[in-house]
């Protein structure tokens, strides 16, 4: 039987499981998979190897059309390439996730990279995950399903510094909420709660427990159409 196609909108805070739980949800269920922060982890990549001043949006805004940005979306093994090289490794820097705010925070930038997400949501034969901050409010508000995970800082920096071997889990609580204020005071596409978002508190629960609760949301969404 042909399931119906469905597409998921997570969004949600650093340091929430999103990216755990979207690829895990999508592997399960069968579905694409798009980590849209990758993809502007990958124009900032871009920016700083390019030695554009990432302090003058204007300057980012001139070139911000000319990478290729590729995404796979295989989430058992998700690629991302920018003029067909393999970015995977680079884009996850400390001098990348430093400057990733001020590159999204451009109109232009943002602009680019929205109309490609959603290209590749439209090319999903059997349904997709998105994971980001702005997919169901900016990217794709007509999305079928939309997934809000929250946390305390204090639970989401334990799990960051614990995927950062070594690092402080103070100092990576602070580097959280100064992401957060970026994020959610942007003029363009802000990090917000879709009104008609399911919120799901992750703070309390494991990984496997929030993965279980999204695939049940999936299933009677996809059930239902």
């Amino acid at each position: 039987m042909d399931r119906a196609a469905v597409i998921v909108a997570i969004d949600g805070p650093s340091g929430t499981g999103k990216s755990s739980t979207s690829k895990a949800v999508a592997a399960q269920l069968g579905l694409s998979y798009l980590d849209t922060g990758a993809q502007y982890r990958a124009i900032t990549w871009w920016m700083v190897s390019n030695g554009i001043d990432i302090t003058d949006p204007s300057a980012i805004a001139a070139v911000a059309g000319k990478p290729e940005i590729v995404s796979g979306t295989d989430p058992e093994n998700p690629t991302i390439t920018v003029d067909g090289t393999d970015v995977g490794g680079p884009i996850r820097t400390q001098e990348v996730t430093s400057k990733v705010s001020a590159v999204s925070a451009v109109p232009e930038v943002r602009a680019l990279i929205t109309e490609l997400q959603r290209s590749i949501a439209a090319s999903a034969a059997t349904g997709i995950v998105v994971e980001g901050r702005d997919i169901g409010t900016t990217v794709l508000p007509g999305a079928d399903l939309k997934i809000f995970l929250t946390a305390s800082p204090e639970a989401r920096a334990a799990r960051r510094s614990g995927e950062l071997k070594g690092a402080d889990v103070d100092s990576t609580r602070e580097a959280l909420l100064k992401r957060d204020a970026a994020d959610s005071s942007r003029k363009t596409s802000p990090l917000a709660k879709a009104d008609d978002a399911v919120e799901v508190d992750t703070s309390e629960l494991t990984l496997q427990q929030v993965i279980e609760c999204v695939v049940t949301l999936v299933k009677e969404k996809r059930d239902a159409k």
